[in-house]
């Protein structure tokens, strides 16, 4: 027995059928369901239409993404970041707290506090270079003075130095090394 898959139409009305490569058979089956569903007086049709369409509702709507995602190095320069940032925070929460109590933990959670500070510091710093050097390297910056840019030309110019070299040697191989000085 074939299976139907059900799509709900955009202008609100019933769900369409749509066949799969099965057969028919599934399509009018549930659509004779749905008929004898219809024509049952005893039944709330506003009850159960809404569960029909709660039971086949996606989970979510796929959305185009207005940003890209960012390069693998930055997210992993960012994840660190958010990661040590946290830990910041909480190691500054727990130095007020111990501090308002009067333990004997405060004093070594606010020296903490304050080297943590600094390595988030430097974690935020982190996110911000490693971005800086991937545009550069991977030319997403778009100026002529970009270094991305003038890498890709001289790659360019010794790729097209190493083609007019190979293409020598190989004529001079097909001439039967006419013209050649040595055997080297």
């Amino acid at each position: 027995m074939g299976t139907a898959e059900r799509r709900e139409t955009t202008d609100g009305g019933p769900p369409a059928q749509a066949e799969t490569r099965v057969g028919a058979g599934a399509a009018t089956a549930v659509a004779a369901r749905r008929g004898a569903r219809a024509q049952a007086p005893d039944r709330d049709k506003s009850a159960e239409e809404y569960q029909e369409r709660a039971r086949y509702r996606p989970l979510w709507v796929e959305e185009p993404a207005d940003r890209r995602r960012l390069p693998d190095p930055v997210r992993t320069s960012a994840v660190r970041a958010v990661i040590i940032i946290a830990i910041t925070l909480i190691q500054a929460m727990v130095a007020l707290l111990s501090t308002l109590a009067g333990s004997w933990l405060a004093f070594p959670m606010v020296l903490s506090s304050v080297v943590s500070t600094v390595v988030a510091t430097w974690g935020a710093l982190d996110v911000w270079v490693t971005r800086q050097v991937w545009n550069q390297r991977n030319g997403v910056v778009s100026m002529p003075s970009s270094t991305a840019r003038a890498l890709r030309r001289e790659r360019r110019r010794a790729r097209r130095q190493e083609r007019a070299a190979d293409r020598a040697k190989e004529r001079i191989r097909r001439r039967g090394g006419a013209g050649q000085l040595s055997h080297s």
